[in-house]
């Protein structure tokens, strides 16, 4: 069964401490003082390993503009769809 921690962690702070492993800590380590799984820690490494604070939020704002688009479109589509609908039938 999944547990949950005990606070989500903003994208800087998970950034921060991935770095600590740089800095010489073992996973172990770092796990125990900020109370997560070994899981979520190689989980994070994965999607946030090789990047800086900045990429990061550079990322987050780039997801939050890709499902604003998302929205733009299928609503869009739906106008369409729709007024296909209206101008199918005979007056």
């Amino acid at each position: 069964m999944k547990r949950k921690t005990s606070k989500p962690r903003s994208v800087e702070q998970i950034i921060r401490i991935l770095r600590q492993a740089d800095g010489g800590q073992t996973v172990a380590e770092i796990c125990r003082e900020h109370n997560i799984a070994e899981g979520t820690f190689y989980r994070w490494k994965k999607q946030y390993g090789g990047m800086e604070i900045a990429e990061a939020k550079r990322l987050k704002a780039l997801e939050k503009e890709n499902t604003a688009l998302k929205k733009m479109l299928a609503e869009a589509m739906l106008d369409n769809r729709v007024l296909k609908e209206i101008n199918a039938k005979k007056w």
